[in-house]
């Protein structure tokens, strides 16, 4: 994302795991990181890398609050080692790099981006009670296709009012029985185009109202 991101690879499940790491700026504000955001990216079987443009934009905005930012490519993709596992490999891959970056009692934010989203939906839902994530931020998670499991009440959700790959109306199902808000960008698309600056803005936002412990 900048030349400070630090490389790293993971041992995990199916091989190793290619992560990059951005630590916050010295004098943003925070002595010492407020703990360790780990994103999940897009289909891997459609393009989809720790490189891409939201996930990079959630990165950005997590580092601004202080927070560790850690982005990894899924099984196969990238330096990642492996194959694609049809959503339940990348939810252990998750789990994987969580377990090995996160330090012991370090705040965790889980978030994830489309099918990211997903994953970091099932992720959070496996940890237990004494490691479980501070707080989930979901752009666009995927909800059809995939299972996403149901999420804490202060998770931060934000949906394209136009998606064209998981329409507006899917995410609202799924949020509804649980009775979760779900942020819409009017007139935004699926990959946030153009509107990037304000999806960052909405994230950072969100932690203003409510903090993180």
């Amino acid at each position: 994302m900048n030349a400070g991101t630090q490389r790293r690879m993971v041992a995990g499940p199916a091989g190793d795991i290619e992560c990059a790491i951005d630590l916050p700026p010295h004098g943003a504000g925070h002595e010492r990181p407020r703990g360790i955001a780990v994103l999940c990216h897009p289909h891997p079987q459609f393009g989809g890398t720790m490189n891409n443009k939201v996930v990079q934009t959630l990165a950005r905005a997590l580092l601004h609050l202080g927070y560790t930012s850690v982005r990894f490519n899924f099984r196969g993709i990238g330096a990642s080692q492996g194959a694609w596992d049809q959503g339940r490999g990348e939810v252990d891959d998750a789990l994987t790099v969580v377990a090995a970056l996160r330090g012991a009692g370090q705040p965790l934010v889980l978030g994830g981006f489309s099918f990211g989203g997903y994953v970091a939906s099932q992720a959070a839902a496996r940890l237990g009670a004494d490691e479980r994530a501070e707080r989930l931020v979901l752009v666009a998670p995927a909800v059809v296709n995939f299972e996403a499991a149901a999420v804490p009440a202060d998770t931060l959700v934000v949906h394209g009012e136009v998606d064209e790959v998981v329409p507006l109306a899917a995410v609202l199902d799924w949020a509804r029985p649980q009775a979760l808000p779900v942020t819409v960008v009017p007139g935004a698309g699926h990959f946030f185009h153009g509107q990037l600056t304000l999806l960052r803005h909405i994230v950072t936002a969100a932690w203003a109202w409510h903090p993180a412990a």
